[in-house]
């Protein structure tokens, strides 16, 4: 997109999640967003067909910013165990982060029936992770004969639902504990790929 198209979209996301963040997502209207946004009502249906097509690019959105997030700080990281141990902070950041957009955006996929648009979202963390497992094959720190492309979305899949069934379920759960958490689910993985 141009710079200036892309600043519409932006605004047009940010000023979805914070209404849905404030009112959910059935009393937010494609008026407040374009409001808030500041863009004409019009500009909405540039990006986006309907109120309920915001809800993949809000997932979207969530997952680039894990991504950008693990890449910046993985960067210098040689071994897979300390990628993992980010991979695992990460996942637990964001959820916390967005919690509510997140629970939005399950029940919102799922209800319109864009599960397909959930692989699509979720390739490009996929194919990072794949990628360093890869590297960690070729470097003998992981079992050789693993199949990266299947293991990967079981790191995912259990990283998430553990970060999202502590998060969801304890709205006061302490750091101590989720540190806990971490750490065993650290253990557990690693105890898989070795």
């Amino acid at each position: 997109m141009k710079q200036k198209q892309e600043e519409k979209y932006q605004a047009l996301l940010q000023a979805a999640m914070d209404i849905i963040t404030e009112k959910g997502f059935e009393k937010a209207s494609v008026a407040e967003i374009v409001k808030k946004a500041g863009v004409a009502h019009g500009t909405y249906y540039l990006y986006f067909t309907s109120k309920n097509s915001i809800v993949p690019a809000i997932a979207e959105y969530i997952f680039e910013q894990q991504l950008e997030d693990l890449k910046e700080k993985t960067d210098d990281a040689n071994d897979i165990w300390t990628q993992l141990k980010t991979l695992i902070d990460s996942t637990f950041n964001i959820t916390r982060t967005y919690k509510e957009l997140i629970i939005f955006c399950y029940s919102g996929m799922a209800f319109y029936h864009s599960f397909e648009k959930w692989e699509e979202i979720y390739f490009p963390y996929y194919r990072w992770l794949e990628t360093k497992l890869n590297q960690a094959k070729e470097k003998k720190q992981i079992d050789p004969n693993l199949r990266t492309e299947n293991v990967v979305r079981m790191i995912i899949g259990v990283t998430e639902q553990t970060a999202e069934n502590m998060i969801f379920s304890n709205p006061d759960i302490d750091s101590h504990t989720i540190k806990a958490f971490k750490e065993d689910l650290f253990k557990f993985i690693k105890k898989a790929l070795v």
